[in-house]
């Protein structure tokens, strides 16, 4: 089946990433551009100024759903990321551009019946057999995924875009897609997993990542459909009185007159002399870290929300 304008497609590589413009694009993101996306080799060729690049929107992952607006002959597509909610810029989801061969039309048979698992590791890969050889590396925590049968050997098949065939993953780096509302700590514990991953200015996996997309990620990993975007995210979320924050929920910054840029997940009750802390993916030291809010940064907080 061919893509279509107007019609809804899926990712098919591990980590898709969501660009400005065909334009924007530079030398060193080849890796990111082809039928593989080699995010790893994206991010170690990237020096830290390219790291936080204007040209990066966001980040999709395998199996994620686009509404496919423009087809250009050049191999370019014009998308709505409907999993990654973005208010401020399309009520139907995040805009952006892709390159056609990391999209697959959705083909109704290979979607099963069964309900979606979710890659609760770190990074895994989909091999094209039990202990077989790796199909599609790079496979990312929060990833969902639809068996395609039962477990064999401890080995789990699922159904996988663009691929004829189910491939396998290790049935322990799956879950099953939570039945319950999750708590804020759970989330906190997802992130958590993610530390010293490097900053990338609209990074949203266990590649690189940017401060929103670890709070989305984190929350997308338990089943709740987090905005992309910082300011988007604070209006999403219920704001608490400062003090009243608890491990788990969310911190927002944001200059005198100027609209929420930051946030950072809490991971320590106030003290009594207000110290705070938080996890994050920060800018400045090009990673995520966990730390005592220092002054600038308590300079700049405006809230503290749940989720």
């Amino acid at each position: 089946m061919e893509l279509q304008p107007g019609r809804e497609a899926v990712v098919r590589v591990a980590v898709a990433t969501l660009w400005t413009s065909p334009e924007a694009v530079r030398p060193v993101d080849g890796p990111a551009l082809t039928a593989r996306a080699d995010i790893l080799a994206w991010v170690s060729g990237m020096n830290t100024d390219q790291q936080v690049g204007d040209c990066v929107l966001s980040q999709l992952l395998l199996g994620e759903r686009v509404l496919v607006s423009e087809l250009r002959p050049d191999g370019w597509a014009r998308v709505v990321a409907v999993e990654q909610p973005a208010a401020k810029l399309d009520p139907r989801g995040y805009p952006g551009w892709l390159p056609v061969e990391q999209l697959t039309a959705v083909d109704p048979a290979a979607t099963g019946t069964a309900p979606p698992l979710v890659v609760d590791t770190t990074v895994t890969g989909l091999h094209a057999a039990p202990g077989g050889p790796v199909v599609v590396p790079g496979i990312v925590v929060g990833t969902r995924l639809v068996p395609a049968g039962p477990a064999r050997d401890d080995w789990r098949p699922v159904h996988v875009p663009g691929q004829a065939e189910p491939l396998w993953l290790p049935d322990d780096h799956l879950v099953a897609t939570p039945a319950a509302a999750p708590n804020a700590q759970q989330a906190l514990a997802v992130a958590q997993r993610l530390l010293d991953v490097i900053y990338i200015w609209g990074g949203l996996s266990a590649h690189g990542i940017d401060c929103s997309g670890l709070v989305h990620l984190a929350w997308r990993r338990l089943g709740v459909l987090l905005p992309r975007d910082a300011d988007d995210q604070a209006a999403a979320t219920t704001p608490l009185t400062l003090g009243a924050e608890r491990p788990g929920d969310l911190y927002f910054f944001a200059r005198p007159g100027r609209k929420i840029h930051h946030i950072g997940i809490v991971t320590a009750p106030p003290g009594d002399g207000g110290e705070r802390r938080m996890l994050h993916a920060c800018y400045r030291r090009r990673r995520v870290i966990e730390e005592p809010l220092p002054a600038d940064r308590t300079a700049t907080l405006v809230g503290a929300h749940r989720v």
